[in-house]
């Protein structure tokens, strides 16, 4: 079902995250190359709906966190690749 969405609709502008005291841009950024790598470990065949789920997901748990800012971009795309994995086996239970 991955084949009916586009990554783009997820991603996120500068505006969209809200106020990070000049640091919105680099948020946005961030963000957006989680969302792409938590894209590419999605499989094709999971439903619209859990795939929503888990890349809407990704900014709950950062959101207002500034680790998005602090944490080196590496540490951000382990937990992002554990995320899905965890996010996957709970939507499979």
């Amino acid at each position: 079902m991955k084949d009916l969405l586009n990554v783009q609709d997820f991603l996120f502008s500068d505006r969209d995250v809200g106020d990070w005291e000049g640091s919105e841009e680099l948020v946005a950024e961030n963000l957006n190359e989680l969302i792409h790598i938590a894209w590419g470990q999605l499989p094709d065949d999971l439903s619209c709906d859990k795939i929503e789920d888990i890349i809407n997901s990704i900014w709950q748990h950062l959101r207002g966190d500034t680790a998005i800012l602090d944490t080196d971009f590496e540490e951000l795309t382990d937990w992002v690749n554990q995320h899905v994995l965890t996010s996957l086996d709970e939507q499979m239970e």
